[in-house]
C-alpha cells in the first residue's frame, strides 16, 4: 500500500529491478539504485489483479483504462495532508470514557467482602 498516493489504482513494474511499486517515491525508499525509465511500462490493475503493458510514447485517452476490467487508473493523485485531530469516537454518541463530575459518589461503597459493623455481634 502506497503512503504517497492514496488512490493508486495500479502497480508499476520497475524495469531496473523487476519489482512492483505503486509510485516512484516507493521505489526510491526501498531500493538503493535510481529508477530506470522506459517508454514501455508494465502495470498490474489493483481491481482485477491482471497485468498489462502500455507504451507511454503513444499514450491516448483510451489507454487510461484497464483493458481487462475498464478500471480508470489515470486519476489525479490524492496525497496525504498533515492534520492535527483528536482520535477517538464522537463523545456525543459514545460517552463511556467521559466521567460525569456532576454526580459525585460518596466513599461508602458496600461490597460482599466488606465486613458489616453489626456482624461482630452474636445473637
Amino acid at each position: 500500500m502506497c503512503k504517497h498516493i492514496l488512490n493508486a489504482q495500479v502497480s508499476i513494474r520497475s524495469p531496473c529491478c523487476r519489482k512492483w511499486f505503486d509510485c516512484p517515491e516507493c521505489h526510491a525508499e526501498q531500493e538503493s539504485h535510481p529508477l530506470l525509465q522506459r517508454f514501455e511500462m508494465t502495470f498490474a490493475c489493483k481491481k482485477c489483479k491482471k497485468c498489462f503493458r502500455k507504451d507511454a510514447s503513444e499514450f491516448e485517452e483510451a489507454d487510461e483504462y484497464c483493458p481487462h476490467c475498464d478500471n480508470h487508473f489515470v486519476l489525479d493523485a490524492v496525497t496525504p495532508k498533515a492534520a492535527i485531530s483528536v482520535e477517538g469516537e464522537d463523545a456525543r454518541i459514545d460517552s463511556r470514557m467521559i466521567k460525569d463530575e456532576r454526580v459525585k459518589s460518596n466513599g461508602d461503597k458496600i461490597t460482599v467482602f466488606d465486613p458489616d459493623k453489626e456482624a461482630d455481634k452474636l445473637g
